[in-house]
């Protein structure tokens, strides 16, 4: 392997930094992140043991301890990170790199790269992740599924990772390179988004592609067309002189003499869907124009229900129903930085999380109220449709699935019988208890499966 040269003089200047004189960006590049120098950590053994919390973080360290030459090296490098040797380190596509402190007054440049997704691979990664809404709201829980991790090798395998420092040591790693490859697992334990930098796309690039992605799948589930440009309010005054009109006088006994009135007009035709609301600015000292847009689009759609049916469609919601109601009407699910605001206050007003919140959503978009209600009410059926529902599935070669109260399971796909007749499709990775509602309720449970499989 080639080795980096040590440099002449101090520590070298970072990347962006040659010429103060130059004019900074406009816009941040997150493609390129500097973390503080972690904070000292006690290392208790290997496999990253002390130093990593998270198993994609401990994936990490494996990748580089199951290729090592070495464990002495390694052993050393857990010290060196335990006792905070590790200057600041920055992650750009396809490397990570920092100053390590050595037996040396002068730190060691020490880096660790690997390759960057293609194209291909990062289509597959985003598809996977959009598909499932239980997948999006664990990044932003910061913790990475297994499932989602697999879809396009996230993490490194062994061999992946390619050590260099400028020491004089040719190891396979160095300990300078080790020490590096620990820290790195717990900036992965806080921020699992920096897999996705290390892979070659930063977060914000991520973030907006899966609110395109997801914006788009819901738009298909609803067969709504895409939102078309909004109208601008009209301002007061327009169209009207400056100059307040002439009070009228009427004489006081022609206004007590009797009169007929004329009839009312007739009532105006309802208009066939709500209207939409203005774009309300963003101004300093303003109200905040995603909570103006909220009430106002809330309160033509109600007021446009009640003229119809004369009922309010949501008088009798409690307030997480309506909480989860309000959620559902956003399809970015809480991947923009003003959707996460009102995902979190909305989760905060119920008492729950944003990972509760993001379930009873795709809960209420399978099934409105009912399908909220499949997913928080657990109830024992009466004997009828229940009861047939096992040899039905056994008859369309789904025989596996097993009774418990409303519900038939297996590892990883459920049906759950709802107090409406529908059966409601769930899916969980298999051996964990983690359900979400998938696919399209049917009074036909093998009509439920069969669309929650795509068949």
């Amino acid at each position: 392997m080639s080795r980096a040269q040590p440099r002449r003089g101090g520590p070298a200047v970072p990347r962006g930094t040659e010429r103060p004189g130059r004019e900074a960006p406009r816009r941040p590049d997150d493609r390129r992140r500097t973390f503080p120098a972690p904070a000292p950590a006690p290392a208790r053994g290997p496999g990253g043991d002390g130093l990593a919390a998270s198993w994609w973080g401990n994936a990490w360290v494996d990748a580089l301890e199951d290729a090592a030459l070495d464990p002495a090296r390694l052993a050393r490098g857990r010290a060196y990170a335990g006792h905070g040797h590790v200057d600041a380190i920055t992650v750009t596509p396809g490397r990570v790199a920092a100053y390590v402190h050595g037996s040396r007054p002068r730190p060691y440049r020490a880096e660790i790269r690997l390759r960057t997704l293609g194209e291909d691979d990062w289509e597959r990664l985003l598809d996977a992740a959009a598909a499932r809404p239980d997948h999006i709201a664990a990044l932003l829980d910061k913790d990475v599924p297994h499932a989602l991790a697999a879809a396009a090798e996230l993490l490194p395998a062994p061999g992946d990772l390619i050590p260099d420092c400028s020491c004089p040591d040719d190891g396979l790693p160095c300990k300078h390179a080790a020490a590096l490859c620990y820290q790195n697992a717990r900036i992965l334990d806080e921020d699992p988004f920096v897999l996705f930098l290390m892979r070659g796309r930063g977060e914000q690039e991520v973030l907006a592609e899966l609110t395109r992605r997801n914006a788009v799948l819901a738009a298909a589930e609803s067969g709504a067309a895409p939102a078309g440009a909004r109208t601008t309010a009209p301002r007061p005054g327009d169209g009207g002189s400056g100059a307040a009109p002439a009070l009228a006088t009427v004489r006081a006994r022609d206004a007590l003499t009797r009169r007929t009135r004329p009839p009312l007009p007739p009532p105006l035709t309802v208009p066939p869907q709500p209207g939409r609301p203005p774009v309300y600015p963003q101004a300093d000292g303003a109200p905040d124009p995603l909570a103006l847009d909220l009430l106002a689009t809330e309160a033509a759609a109600r007021a446009h229900a009640i003229l119809h049916t004369g009922t309010d469609p949501v008088g009798g919601l409690s307030l997480w129903q309506d909480a989860v109601r309000l959620a559902a009407a956003h399809p970015g699910s809480g991947l923009t930085a003003s959707t996460r605001a009102l995902y979190t206050a909305l989760a905060r007003a119920g008492g729950r999380t944003p990972t509760e919140l993001a379930r009873a959503v795709a809960a209420w978009r399978q099934g409105g109220l009912a399908g909220l209600a499949a997913l928080e009410e657990e109830w024992d059926p009466p004997a009828g449709p229940f009861d047939r529902a096992r040899p039905a599935l056994a008859a369309a070669d789904f025989p596996h699935f097993r009774p418990r109260r409303n519900r038939l399971s297996t590892p990883s796909l459920q049906l759950r019988l709802g107090r409406d007749g529908l059966w409601y499709g769930y899916e969980s990775d298999a051996g964990r208890d983690d359900w979400w509602p998938r696919g399209v309720p049917d009074e036909d449970p093998v009509g439920a499966l069969t669309t929650l499989l795509g068949r």
